[in-house]
């Protein structure tokens, strides 16, 4: 639970794939940006019967810091009719910024927000390149590129 306006934790792909699966409430809220869904991919939940939100933390290419993310998101999950105790789980390239949004909106009340590590492509591995180490892609969890 959040305490001192911290956020839930961090949770593995497969804890967050689990709670997604089975808790109807579950919503997993994807922070990249528009390029990264577009040229990257993004979480197939259809198989579920649930979509990702998407909504980006940081505006491409500046990489400023949306300042309306905490109510954009907040509206959107009223508009789904969720409330602050719905579990949210927060997923981006490998962790960072899905982390700082989770923190942000559990400082905005909302209790249940994780942070799903080590995010979609996850860390670089010794050739300095992702999707080949850890990360929802390399795990065979579903997804989809435009």
């Amino acid at each position: 639970m959040v305490q001192g306006g911290s956020y839930a934790g961090e949770v593995s792909i497969e804890e967050t794939w689990e709670a997604l699966r089975t808790s109807p409430e579950a919503v997993l809220i994807d922070v990249r940006t528009q390029a990264e869904w577009t040229y990257v991919g993004v979480p197939a939940l259809d198989a579920i019967g649930k979509e990702p939100v998407l909504i980006e933390w940081q505006s491409f290419p500046s990489g400023a810091r949306d300042t309306g993310f905490v109510q954009r998101l907040a509206d959107h999950l009223q508009e789904l009719g969720l409330s602050n105790d719905a579990p949210l789980y927060f997923i981006c390239r490998s962790g960072s910024r899905s982390r700082s949004a989770a923190a942000a909106m559990a400082a905005a009340g909302f209790t249940k927000c994780f942070n799903v590590t080590p995010g979609f492509e996850g860390p670089l591995d010794q050739d300095g390149h992702r999707n080949a180490v850890s990360g929802w892609r390399m795990s065979g969890l579903p997804w989809t590129q435009s």
